[in-house]
Parts: C-alpha cells; sequence; structure tokens
C-alpha cells in the first residue's frame, strides 16, 4: 500500500520549492517545516491540490524557545478527510516579523491568531486585533450628551498601565469589601 504522507511531503517539497525548508516523518506523522512568508503558498497547496485535501483546519499553536535567534514558532496543524491523516506545518519567526495571517485560507484561524498575539506577542500581518480602533482615519464620533450634538475627537486609546507589585503577589489594589476587614 502506498504511504500518503510520503507522497503528500514529496510533493509539496517538489511544487513549493524553497516555500518549504524541511519535511519530517517520525511516529507516522508528517511536519513540513515552512519559510515563513510564504506560508499561505503552502497552507494553499495543501488544502486546494486534489492528492492533498487538507481542507479541516484543527488548530494553530505557538511556542517560545527563548534561546533561539528566531524564539517563536507557529504550529498549524491540518486534516485530510480524503486519505484519513494529519500534518503539522511549523514556522519560526522572532518578535519583529509579522507572520501573514491564514484568515484568508482558513477564516477559522482568526481566534487561534488573537490567542497567539495575546499569548506571546507575535504579529501576524493583514489581521485587525483590535476592536476598538478605527479601520480608518485618525478620529472618532461620539455623541456629547452634555452639549447635546455629535462630536468629532482625535482617537484615543484608553489603556491604563497597572503597576505590579512583584514582592508580594497578595497585596495590589484594594477591593470592594476589603475595608471590613480592618
Amino acid at each position: 500500500m502506498d504511504d500518503p504522507l510520503k507522497s503528500i511531503g514529496e510533493k509539496a517539497q517538489a511544487t513549493l520549492g524553497g516555500a518549504i525548508l524541511e519535511v519530517r516523518r517520525a511516529y507516522g506523522e508528517l511536519t513540513l517545516i515552512a519559510e515563513a512568508s510564504r506560508i499561505l503558498d503552502v497552507l494553499t497547496f495543501l488544502r486546494d491540490d486534489p492528492e492533498c485535501r487538507f481542507y479541516a483546519f484543527i488548530d494553530i499553536s505557538g511556542a517560545d524557545y527563548p534561546e533561539r535567534e528566531k524564539r517563536f514558532e507557529i504550529v498549524y496543524h491540518l486534516l485530510s478527510p480524503k486519505h484519513n491523516v494529519r500534518v503539522r506545518v511549523k514556522l519560526s519567526t522572532d518578535e519583529a516579523a509579522p507572520v501573514p495571517s491564514a484568515v484568508s485560507v482558513f477564516p477559522g484561524a482568526d481566534w487561534y491568531e488573537r490567542e497567539i498575539y495575546d499569548l506571546f506577542g507575535v504579529l501576524f500581518d493583514g489581521h485587525p486585533l483590535r476592536k476598538d480602533f478605527p479601520m480608518t482615519g485618525f478620529v472618532e464620533l461620539r455623541y456629547d450628551d452634555e452639549e447635546k450634538r455629535v462630536r468629532y475627537s482625535p482617537v484615543r486609546l484608553t489603556q491604563e498601565f497597572r503597576q505590579f507589585d512583584f514582592l508580594s503577589p497578595w497585596e495590589g489594589a484594594p477591593l470592594p469589601g476589603d475595608e471590613k476587614a480592618k
């Protein structure tokens, strides 16, 4: 019987050339190491190629290896119902280089990319991570109750920067009801 993982790995490397840096097979699993800037080419090929058909998006995860130059590893997991096999696609990036967002290929990647951004700070290019920031322009529109009219004002991103007491994790801002404890 022909091994679908072997043929998929070979075809991906032959078709995509420099987008696939390495093909690994271990324990009955296929892992493709991809060039970060070409991840969309790799994901699109795996989804659309008739011999692959990895159209079931499972998840994306991230890992931090601080000792590496490119310390973050982003891992995509896909399933091919046609062959009943999974593939793992990995890429490496650093703090500054954004990774192309996979949302255009797999819309389900949206929340996973948000989570990786929140946990690791990895930037995804073409992904609107903040919903309170206007998509265009530098002014926001609001109704002023006191003046009874619509006002345009410059965009302000209101975010409080908290002061953390690293010496004692139990001391912090007073909570409602703390005054009763005294």
